[in-house]
């Protein structure tokens, strides 16, 4: 039986990240397709139950005589079990699957995330105004100009959550006459997005510089252009939207960029500030939500087509109470003012006050795929514990000892490390969120976790 109980473990918990590391962007637009998740999940929470009933079984008949139980018990269990097995077998040959690619091949553990794919930014600036980032754009423009006493190379984390303008900032500063005034040789723009392949993003990199592109699939002849192109020449990089935290495909990616000459630099715009650590950023700036006034310019740029002096005073009202539900979130700004743009009742304005942002259509905003695009990245460890936090009411504010006590409740939190007590497991599992929500300040973590669990599938 503790072999039953093993096998079923192990069996649960790759299923289980399974589903959650592949869960596939067609839920949140197919209804179809996000009931048979739901169903998914169900089974296998049963299962999970399952699994602590079996636990507690064999705990209690430890105690009561030394590995005894009854063969009805055992049959019980086998019987539940394979009941299960066969659900989830007929849930994953439904023709559902097939027809939307939800998975490719599964049987218990095997299969491939079908997602779609991103656009990437440019250096072009989409946004010829942004309100309330002259101090950010001044603070990268000294970190640029500054001269440094080796020949390291130099880098720039600019971190903070999806929806912040990180790559706004990044355009803007890119294409400012002032960042010609460090006197760069060369300039270059890459996307680097979800996947943080070495050999791809080094031939994107070579590619972006020599403004041709490069069809090589050898890393060594691949690096050796790109030594070649950058030896003793001061350059200026722009990583976009880095995900990457393995160590290991930075290192490999890096060996190249450090021959360039004295003062050249990087920048990099990533949510997280374990990716800005790996990366071994020299300064990591944190990007702020905007404040109220620039909040409202933001806002008011793309809700009204005349100035502000001929606004209809009751919509103006409005306006100013949608966008403390934004919260100084760039994103939810520019796609509620746009979504308002071409309305001019009362009502519809009304209709958007009282309804949350995130219940927005996702044809209307891409608010909700934004903040998703981070749940997606979490490790599949983590997404249980982020996704819970949406259990509580709405305001509620978190305790962060409480919530990692109801995590251990739940049997959310495992370490491989035998030395590491559960508690010790939930901080780093806590910390970990905050570094990739990229909030710097500890007495707004709780909040910023709860209110982004919503967005959880």
């Amino acid at each position: 039986m503790p072999v039953l109980e093993t096998l079923g473990g192990a069996l649960f918990g790759a299923i289980l990240q399974m589903l959650f590391d592949n869960l596939d962007s067609h839920q949140f637009t197919n209804s179809l397709v996000k009931e048979w998740l739901d169903e998914v999940r169900d089974v296998l929470y049963d299962a999970e139950d399952l699994l602590e009933q079996i636990h507690y079984e064999f705990s209690k008949t430890k105690l009561e005589a030394e590995f005894q139980i009854t063969s009805s018990k055992v049959h019980s269990f086998e019987s539940d079990i394979i009941a299960l097995l066969d659900y989830l077998e007929s849930l994953l040959n439904r023709k559902i699957v097939t027809d939307f690619k939800i998975y490719s091949g599964i049987r218990f553990g095997l299969g491939n995330k079908v997602s779609e794919k991103k656009v990437e930014s440019t250096s072009l600036v989409a946004e010829e105004v942004i309100y309330g980032r002259e101090e950010d754009k001044e603070t990268i423009f000294t970190w640029l100009r500054s001269d440094t006493s080796d020949n390291k190379l130099s880098i720039l984390s600019i971190v903070g959550m999806g929806g912040m303008g990180k790559t706004t900032l990044a355009q803007h500063v890119y294409n400012d006459p002032k960042t010609d005034e460090a006197k760069f040789d060369e300039k270059a723009w890459v996307c680097v997005s979800d996947v943080f392949d070495a050999l791809r993003v080094s031939k994107a990199i070579i590619g972006a510089f020599t403004n041709s592109r490069d069809d090589s699939e050898d890393l060594e002849m691949v690096h050796g252009k790109l030594k070649k192109r950058l030896s003793e020449r001061k350059f200026l990089l722009v990583l976009d939207d880095v995900w990457n935290e393995d160590r290991n495909q930075w290192k490999a990616l890096q060996t190249p960029l450090t021959f360039g000459a004295k003062g050249s630099k990087i920048i990099v715009t990533t949510r997280s500030h374990k990716v800005a650590s790996i990366m071994q950023s020299t300064y990591i700036h944190q990007l702020k939500q905007l404040d109220e006034d620039h909040s409202w310019q933001t806002f008011a740029k793309h809700a009204f087509q005349d100035q502000d002096s001929k606004l209809k005073s009751e919509l103006k009202e409005i306006g100013m109470k949608i966008v403390k539900k934004c919260q100084g979130l760039p994103l939810a700004l520019e796609t509620i003012g746009c979504l308002l743009r071409s309305k001019s009742s009362v009502t519809d304005w009304e209709g958007v006050l009282t309804s949350e942002i995130w219940d927005l259509p996702i044809e209307d905003s891409k608010i909700v795929p934004t903040l998703l695009l981070s749940y997606y990245h979490l490790p599949a460890h983590l997404k249980r514990c982020f996704a819970y936090c949406a259990l509580f009411p709405k305001d509620h504010k978190l305790n962060k000892d409480s919530l990692i006590f109801l995590w251990m409740a739940q049997n959310f939190l495992h370490c491989s490390q035998q030395s590491k007590s559960p508690e010790e497991v939930g901080e780093d599992y806590f910390n970990d969120l905050v570094s990739r929500l990229g909030v710097d300040d500890e007495k707004r973590v709780s909040g910023k976790i709860r209110h982004m669990s919503y967005v959880a599938p």
